[in-house]
């Protein structure tokens, strides 16, 4: 399965609803700082339920811990600013994907070392502009472990 990666994400409710998602569909999740709130903060809680003690997720102080602890092969970032479209890439088992920032999406510092081969979108109409974080992570989470074989669901 890929790995998860939210970079500076800055709303509970929706790291508690991708932790949620980690869960379920069998995915680690990574948490690059600083983040705005505390990762036992109420909202956060509440969109995670109980999910957030069984959750496989780490948190890293900033990008470049990320990339020291981690030093992942493929590193894959889901863009709104991306050109490829993410039906058309091939998803590897424990590729990483990092997804940005509510409001500002990815930094400069990711799109460095993300090259343009490895920066997907999602489909939307003309004249949109995203999907809500955690809808974002969901679409592509579930692509990916479609073409992976979704190994580890039961039917």
């Amino acid at each position: 399965m890929i790995k998860i990666v939210l970079y500076q994400t800055e709303m509970p409710g929706n790291a508690g609803n991708v932790i949620r998602l980690s869960v379920n569909c069998g995915a680690q999740l990574h948490f690059i700082g600083p983040l705005p709130f505390y990762l036992d903060n109420k909202r956060l809680l509440r969109a995670g339920l109980d999910y957030r003690e069984i959750a496989n997720f780490k948190l890293h102080v900033n990008f470049a811990k990320f990339l020291e602890s981690e030093k992942p092969l493929r590193l894959i970032a889901s863009s709104s600013k991306a050109t490829q479209s993410l039906y058309d890439f091939k998803f590897e088992d424990n590729d990483y994907v990092i997804f940005g920032r509510e409001k500002e999406g990815l930094s400069e510092e990711v799109y460095a070392v993300v090259p343009e081969d490895k920066r997907l979108k999602i489909p939307m109409v003309e004249g949109s502009r995203c999907l809500n974080l955690s809808n974002s992570v969901a679409v592509v989470a579930y692509e990916a472990w479609r073409q992976l074989g979704f190994f580890g669901a039961k039917a």
